[in-house]
């Protein structure tokens, strides 16, 4: 079994969630969080940062860390680990451009109800959940610093 890390980021302008839609030659579709594999030298928030920016074309900024994620999953008969480093991020626009090379068709910002019910799967359902708990709290005592 092989083990893999990667860092992600759950980006909320103005209340709403960014989300990807990615489709590998209608094999595997869905929406999901932008994240991806540290290089190396990399910290994990320097890889958090460049997956965003490198999926969604959204340049973010890390507001806090919100939790880890692991699952497993098969590729040519190995079995992978893969844990996942998420961060809360903020964007100043709602603009996007998703990454065609890496399959991504679509991109958005989404309420959070909308972005919950979108996600394909449960573990970044639960990140979600969490980091909009985070921002929510933030939004509440005044510590959050954008509108």
């Amino acid at each position: 079994m092989s083990e893999a890390v990667s860092c992600g980021g759950v980006v909320i302008h103005r209340g709403k969630i960014l989300l990807l839609y990615k489709n590998i030659h209608n094999r595997y579709e869905g929406w999901v969080l932008p994240k991806g594999t540290v290089e190396k030298g990399e910290s994990f928030e320097q890889t958090a940062l460049r997956e965003v920016k490198e999926e969604s074309g959204v340049k973010a900024e890390i507001i806090k860390f919100v939790g880890t994620s692991n699952y497993s999953f098969s590729v040519y008969d190995e079995n992978i680990n893969k844990e996942v480093h998420w961060y809360l991020m903020v964007a100043d626009n709602y603009d996007s451009k998703p990454q065609r090379e890496e399959f991504f068709m679509d991109s958005g910002y989404y309420k959070y109800h909308e972005a919950y019910h979108l996600l394909k799967f449960q573990n970044e359902k639960n990140i979600l959940e969490k980091a909009y708990n985070i921002y929510h709290a933030m939004k509440r005592d005044g510590t959050f610093p954008w509108k």
